[in-house]
């Protein structure tokens, strides 16, 4: 198969946990190269749920490797609760099985407070964060200040370290939001228990991933958040605190760009987006109420009801753009039957002129009015479909014009939510 990038084309949300358990199967290795806990990626298989957040989906098949890269910014909290829950789902998470990167960097408990504190002071204003430390992270990171996961390793040095972040983050948290200051003990005291579960799993992720190129075996890079949430490419300020686009699947994770074969752009076979930001095709009359609903568009990790609206290629084209997408993974076809006309945004009109890929301005895509073509919909049950021809031909009339559209093939198509409702072209 050689090494894959799986990307999320849209705002996140595609279904990425499921294609990339899919394709786990034929792979050594996958890795995680962005983000941090604020992303979920849901996996069905046998009609049993499992809620990822940090520990990469291929975790499911016994027998992988997995990975989470220096790109990722990892609670050490919210990663130990993650294995347990896998354990408990009878998932072994061993150092064997799952490595984290030294170089990643961790998320504090005073970056939680000020994420959280920062949004609940902007009033109209704000982004829609997750309030899971993220940004202030990366921050920090950005700042060389950041705690990593070697850090762990030493804790006379954590301590240091943590001692000359309080001296800044405490100044903000009493003077300009009024709240109380944290302890250097206090945030010692919750690290020790975590140094000494998640020690024995770090490993230099570069150097295991160069000795799995060397024995013969194929990598997957598993991305997090959407492609228009990357924080240079994405609807900004609206965007994540990382780069999610293709590229990043190099530096995240420690490995040459020139070791990427194959990039799999997710898109979901309508548009959703949790949180602010603009949303050209989104609906707010009954067929967005029907999408939300039939979907089951709630997020993974928060719980939040997904905004919801038609598809939208002048989003997935830039994403197939920036990334370089050889492929499309169709997913939650299935969502769409019933629909008695579907829509599909092809262009926008913007400032008097029709454009074909977003507007380069700061909440540019709030002033653009999309351009649709309507097709028909269709009112078979497609989610026990095997193959290409047991769709309905409205259902494969579709498929191809996003194919058409977009200049990428769906080589795979999903109809449904389980490991097994998946269409291999």
């Amino acid at each position: 198969m050689g090494n894959v990038v799986i990307v999320g084309s849209q705002w996140g949300d595609e279904g990425k946990g499921k294609i990339v358990d899919l394709l786990s199967a034929d792979i050594t290795t996958v890795v995680r190269f962005q983000g941090g806990n604020n992303a979920g990626h849901t996996v069905i298989v046998g009609g049993k749920k499992y809620i990822l957040k940090l520990i990469p989906s291929g975790i499911l098949h016994e027998g992988k490797v997995c990975m989470i890269g220096n790109g990722v910014v990892v609670d050490p909290e919210a990663l130990c609760s993650e294995m347990d829950a896998v354990a408990e789902q009878g998932i072994r998470v061993t150092p064997e099985r799952l490595k984290l990167s030294r170089k990643a960097h961790l998320i504090m408990p005073y970056h939680k407070l000020l994420d959280r504190l920062r949004e609940e002071g902007k009033a109209e204003d704000k982004i829609g964060t997750t309030g899971r430390g993220i940004g202030p992270c990366y921050e920090d990171k950005a700042a060389r200040i950041g705690i990593r996961a070697c850090d762990l390793e030493d804790l006379p040095l954590l301590r240091r370290k943590v001692e000359n972040a309080l001296k800044e983050k405490n100044a903000l948290f009493t003077a300009l939001y009024g709240d109380s200051a944290l302890s250097v003990d206090a945030i010692m005291d919750w690290a020790a228990p975590a140094a000494k579960r998640l020690c024995p799993f770090l490993a230099d992720v570069s150097e295991e991933l160069d000795n799995v190129q060397k024995e013969g075996g194929s990598i997957m890079f598993e991305g997090a958040q959407g492609v228009h949430l990357d924080i240079d490419h994405g609807t900004y300020p609206c965007v994540t605190s990382s780069n999610t686009v293709a590229g990043n699947a190099s530096a995240g994770s420690g490995i040459a760009p020139s070791c990427l074969d194959r990039i799999v752009g997710i898109v979901k076979a309508y548009t959703t987006r949790v949180g602010s930001g603009p949303f050209p095709t989104e609906l707010f009359d009954k067929d967005g109420d029907y999408l939300q609903e039939k979907g089951m568009e709630f997020g993974a990790v928060t719980g939040r009801r997904r905004r919801c609206g038609w598809m939208d290629m002048v989003v997935v084209r830039e994403s197939i753009r920036l990334c370089g997408i050889s492929e499309m993974a169709l997913t939650k076809l299935d969502v769409l039957s019933g629909l008695k006309e579907i829509k599909i945004c092809t262009a926008y009109e913007y400032k008097g002129n029709r454009i074909h890929y977003p507007p380069q301005t700061e909440l540019g895509m709030a002033h653009v009015t999309p351009v649709y073509e309507s097709m028909p919909g269709w009112n078979e049950d497609i989610a026990s479909a095997a193959k290409w021809e047991d769709l309905p031909a409205a259902t494969r009339a579709y498929v191809e014009r996003l194919e058409e559209l977009s200049g990428v093939r769906a080589s795979i198509v999903s109809v449904g939510p389980d490991r097994d409702q998946t269409i291999i072209r």
